[in-house]
């Protein structure tokens, strides 16, 4: 059975509301009482202009936020809104300017409640956010477009990734452990929070993505080396580098069209050496080491794929240096190598030594090598000219792929093998050809692209041309002769 209140409680809770005069300040001491019945974490204000809510503890108060404020019990004490001054102050009935800026909407609740203390009991003061002012966040660092960020609706106030997705992404320079936030304190102090968005793509901690207040400064550091294991899940995390532009990089070294090159979302394709890479498909994924080679014209026979080296400039902080062992991704499956790549980049591919001729035949293979290069068959074969082969391809397999020896005319103990080197020097070699044997130097050397393959004639060839050669004013002669007579 619910029992009513006793009359003298319900005139308590009647006088509570009323104003006090001096006499009753005086005589009878106040006891300040600022709880709230609704906690802080758990109040939230709909902003009459907008649905967005605003959460009360994140959301803080600055100079051009423009307020309501109701006393219960008072419906005539606040009869219009209210803005927050310069100041950071907000003039109000019977107490006058109270400080609010820098606090939230739950905090400005009860310092204004504890000044109406003086004149009321137990006040009871509420709030409502009816215009929000323009919030200005920044970000400097390892993002694609650094800078300030206005934030015109309260409750569309980013978090931390929320805000790098706004500055084009982080690069694949930024330390995401060692992410500052620095905040703006009422003492004049900056406080600094640390953001480990590596939790967040590891573990799912999502107390990492902190929820940003105004004038909030987020600091993205670069990293002092790249953790490889960790490379493909910075790169596909949904607040990396935009994937969708062309990024500009430069290869150099044993490739086929070294330089600068511009690098399009999707995978490339090498159909022949010398040619740039053509596009095959599209994609999400951020361009990688892999697809670069492919668009310089893919790797030369003698290149280095252990060594290859990334080298990297930050934005803030020291050039990288990383090393990439494509040999791993090749006989692994190891991804982690095939390191995405972002703009101002620099590939460098060496050149090897030692290479045997399995690891050259292997090499010339892969997918970022080319399918074909152009060898110059001339002479004495069925078919001479330019014949596309495989890269690494045998001397005697280019001779059998230009139609083989004319065997009335071919010197066949021997061809010529001329090659241009990237020096510019010319190199000539005599090669005593034999059909039967594998691929090595000396014999049945492997091809690179432009070699020019010579097949000299015979003897009993090079006489007879001679001999043409001497007789052939005189056949032209008699036939003349048959002619005019």
């Amino acid at each position: 059975m619910i029992r009513p209140l006793p009359s003298v409680t319900l005139m308590a809770i009647s006088a509570s509301l009323t104003p006090i005069s001096v006499a009753a300040q005086v005589s009878t001491p106040q006891v300040p009482e600022t709880t709230s019945p609704v906690t802080v974490a758990q109040t939230t204000v709909l902003t009459p202009d907008s649905k967005n809510l605003v959460n009360q503890q994140a959301y803080v108060l600055g100079p051009g936020d423009e307020i309501q404020l109701t006393m219960f019990g008072q419906p005539d004490l606040f009869t219009t809104n209210y803005r927050v001054l310069v100041d950071g102050t907000v003039s109000l009935p019977l107490i006058g300017r109270v400080p609010v800026a820098g606090r939230s909407i739950g905090q400005a609740e009860r310092e204004i409640s504890l000044r109406y203390t003086r004149l009321y009991r137990r006040p009871y003061v509420t709030m409502v956010l009816v215009n929000a002012r323009v919030v200005t966040l920044a970000v400097t660092g390892e993002v694609r477009r650094p800078g300030t960020y206005p934030v015109e609706s309260p409750g569309q106030i980013p978090t931390v990734t929320q805000l790098i997705q706004l500055a084009g992404g982080t690069s694949q320079s930024a330390d995401l452990s060692q992410i500052q936030v620095r905040r703006p304190q009422l003492n004049g102090r900056d406080q600094y929070i640390t953001v480990n968005l590596m939790k967040l793509l590891q573990e799912g901690d999502l107390s990492q993505n902190l929820e940003l207040r105004d004038k909030d400064t987020v600091i993205i550091p670069a990293s002092t080396e790249v953790d490889l294991a960790n490379s493909l899940l910075v790169s596909n995390a949904s607040f990396s580098a935009d994937r969708s532009e062309p990024i500009n990089i430069a290869i150099i070294g044993e490739v086929y069209r070294p330089g600068p090159h511009t690098i399009r979302p999707g995978s490339a394709e090498v159909e022949e050496a010398g040619t740039l890479g053509s596009s095959r498909a599209t994609t999400t994924e951020l361009p990688t080491v892999t697809q670069a080679i492919q668009t310089a014209g893919g790797i030369k026979p003698e290149a280095d794929v252990r060594k290859v080296r990334v080298i990297r400039r930050p934005h803030n902080g020291t050039q990288q240096e990383i090393d990439v062992d494509l040999w791993k991704l090749l006989k692994e499956g190891d991804l982690s190598q095939d390191i995405a790549l972002q703009a101002g980049d620099t590939v460098v591919v060496p050149k090897a030594v030692g290479l045997t001729a399995a690891e050259m035949t292997e090499l010339s293979t892969i997918s970022f090598a080319p399918s074909t290069i152009d060898v110059n068959v001339v002479g004495e074969v069925r078919r001479p000219g330019v014949v596309k082969i495989q890269p690494n391809t045998p001397l005697n397999t280019a001779v059998l792929a230009a139609g083989g020896f004319d065997n009335s005319r071919a010197n066949k103990s021997k061809v010529k093998l001329i090659r241009l080197n990237q020096d510019g020097t010319v190199v000539e070699r005599d090669i005593k050809i034999d059909f039967s044997e594998p691929v090595n130097e000396e014999t049945n050397p492997a091809l690179r692209n432009n070699d020019v393959v010579v097949i000299g004639r015979s003897g009993i060839t090079k006489f007879g041309d001679g001999l043409r050669n001497v007789l052939s004013p005189i056949t032209s002669g008699f036939g003349l002769f048959r002619i005019l007579f």
